[in-house]
């Protein structure tokens, strides 16, 4: 993993980030989502100070990891939901965990308590790698949604802070 790096995403990662983020939608087991946003929404959505790309020796973006505000009410500003995607050809490589690592170091910091995720029970990879960063499972939520025309259910996963009180 010494050829891969994380850094904080820019705007001239767009085009990169978005058709990793789509990708992982066409797989079928990332999100509800079916089509990427644009970039001004993805850009909206989601907190500046913890958003990051792995990059490969070229500067290539191999993945991506975000956080957004679960609630914009004063109580929850330490809890955030985020999204991980790596690029099809990254996968299996590493990439996943050290981004998870860099965005808990980088949300620890910030005083934020909480991380959570919601996980389709299909996505075994995304799962393991969540329970080995220190993620538990909450739930599962029963056919909380239609994708592609069939129930889902999402496995609800948080991480807790052991330093941030």
């Amino acid at each position: 993993m010494a050829d891969i790096t994380v850094r904080p995403m820019v705007v001239a990662d767009a085009d990169r980030i978005l058709a990793i983020y789509q990708a992982g939608l066409d797989a079928g087991n990332a999100s509800f989502e079916i089509t990427a946003p644009t970039w001004a929404a993805f850009d909206a959505a989601r907190l500046a100070a913890h958003r990051f790309a792995a990059v490969d020796r070229d500067g290539t973006v191999l993945g991506w990891i975000a956080v957004s505000p679960t609630s914009t009410r004063p109580v929850y500003a330490g809890v955030v939901e985020h999204s991980v995607y790596v690029h099809p050809t990254a996968q299996g490589r590493g990439v996943a965990r050290l981004l998870l690592d860099t965005l808990i170091a980088s949300t620890e910091t910030a005083g934020i308590w909480t991380i959570q995720s919601g996980i389709f029970p299909e996505n075994t990879a995304s799962l393991t790698l969540h329970q080995r960063a220190g993620f538990r499972v909450i739930g599962v939520r029963e056919r909380v949604g239609r994708h592609h025309n069939r129930w889902r259910d999402v496995v609800l996963l948080e991480r807790r802070s052991p330093t941030v009180t």
